[in-house]
């Protein structure tokens, strides 16, 4: 007897991922046939797990879930589920307005879903996961919400407070994934910096980094979305000394003048960030630094961007990132600000720093040129076999791009010696 075909779409961050394969795990361990991000979409039943962040991740979120209405209306699919970011926000809303969708879900309730199905949520499989990724990496995902009140972000009002997880439960989702073939960890939450405070009374970051380090089969372990201020600086001893945690941080500034960090409601000043930088490169002086930042908050001046463009330019950054302002309903900024910087601007002003950092990138390559470094293979394209070092995360940085007069394989270390640097990737050989 043919199985049911569920297809789930995933859209917006890392952190959705990893629900969605929580909700592919248990449908596999009920019967079900579960493609993921298919592009032929043909299962009786459709799964869309959205994201409702900013407008352009609502707008893609809202134009899949109408595409996806339109099929079922044509009888080429017959169910049409909705959950995630976008539906926790607009929950009323989408359930008035697209009929065609048989159940509306949030970002947490997705057991119910489950339920509806037919199906009884497997407690014994919570932290167990069937993986979108490549075999050999993985999210980690160490809490959900946030307790900041960034001017901009809608992410508390979506998420709520920040809910860390306990170090056992994570080492032991970490230890199944590692026996299933897993070698790098990319360890996500919306804010880092405070994990723990909220369960141990105290930041354990580095504690719960340790604790991962020593799980036989994991080599790499890298960290995504830190926050500024009260950064735990034991995280960068920890960084120095261990070779399982990547020289590598993703940390979003945002800005650097005064009057919009301030705007932003950010809790750190410029000197606080400068002086945070260079602790960390002078802690861990191989470390690739990736951050994002915004152009257009409402205020931003000439004289704000022209402090921005300086920041970029004298501080190097290895990764960077650029996000024009959103203004998003219910934040402070909604209430508070006008949305008073064109969009033509915010553009042009996201336009000018990352052409600005193109150079800048180019140049951190180009001083890699004829050093031998380790890399992860993830797959084979064309002439070359596609990877990362430890300074490079998927899907959002660049690839090591290399030629090998040997096969390789998938998931595997190798040391490659690098021969070509182009504004982000990398071009080498393997040292056979």
């Amino acid at each position: 007897m043919e199985k049911k075909r569920v297809d789930v779409i995933t859209l917006g961050c890392s952190k959705n991922l990893v629900d969605s394969e929580l909700l592919i795990k248990q449908f596999q361990a009920g019967g079900f046939a579960v493609e993921h991000d298919s592009p032929d979409p043909r299962g009786e039943i459709v799964i869309i797990n959205t994201c409702g962040f900013i407008g352009d991740a609502k707008e893609e979120s809202i134009d899949t879930i109408l595409n996806f209405a339109n099929a079922r209306k044509k009888g080429r699919i017959k169910k049409l589920y909705v959950m995630g970011c976008l539906s926790e926000r607009y929950f009323d809303q989408l359930g008035s307005e697209i009929p065609e969708v048989d159940h509306f879900y949030g970002k947490f309730n997705w057991k119910d879903l489950i339920k509806d199905l037919g199906l009884e949520y497997r407690a014994d499989l919570r932290n167990e996961r069937s993986l979108t990724t490549p075999a050999h990496y993985a999210y980690l995902k160490i809490s959900e919400g946030c307790n900041r009140t960034c001017s901009y972000c809608a992410i508390p009002i979506i998420t709520g407070k920040h809910k860390s997880r306990t170090i056992d439960s994570l080492v032991d989702e970490a230890q199944r994934l590692a026996d299933k073939g897993v070698k790098e960890l990319q360890v996500i939450a919306q804010d880092l910096s405070y994990y723990g405070l909220d369960i141990y009374k105290k930041k354990s970051l580095a504690p719960l980094i340790d604790a991962l380090s020593k799980i036989d089969g994991i080599e790499w372990i890298r960290l995504h979305y830190a926050y500024p201020a009260g950064f735990p600086m034991d995280v960068l001893d920890l960084m120095a000394s261990n070779p399982k945690v990547c020289n590598y941080l993703d940390m979003a500034l945002q800005h650097i003048s005064d009057s919009m960090l301030k705007a932003m409601r950010r809790n750190v000043s410029k000197t606080e960030t400068i002086e945070l930088v260079n602790q960390i490169r002078e802690k861990v002086p191989e470390i690739h630094l990736r951050t994002t930042m915004i152009t257009g908050h409402p205020g931003e001046t000439d004289e704000d961007f022209m402090e921005l463009t300086e920041f970029v330019k004298n501080t190097r950054f290895e990764r960077l990132g650029v996000f024009p302002y959103s203004h998003e309903e219910d934040t402070y900024a909604w209430k508070t600000y006008q949305d008073n910087v064109p969009d033509d601007i915010k553009q042009e002003r996201a336009n000018i720093i990352m052409e600005m950092q193109n150079e800048i990138s180019r140049e951190i390559n180009e001083k890699k040129l004829d050093t031998t470094i380790k890399v992860i293979i993830d797959r084979e394209e064309g002439d070359y076999y596609v990877g990362r070092s430890e300074f490079d995360s998927p899907e959002v940085d660049p690839e090591v791009l290399a030629k090998s007069t040997k096969p390789l394989k998938i998931g595997e270390f190798y040391n490659v010696q690098i021969t070509g640097a182009e504004d982000y990737d990398l071009i080498g050989e393997v040292n056979n």
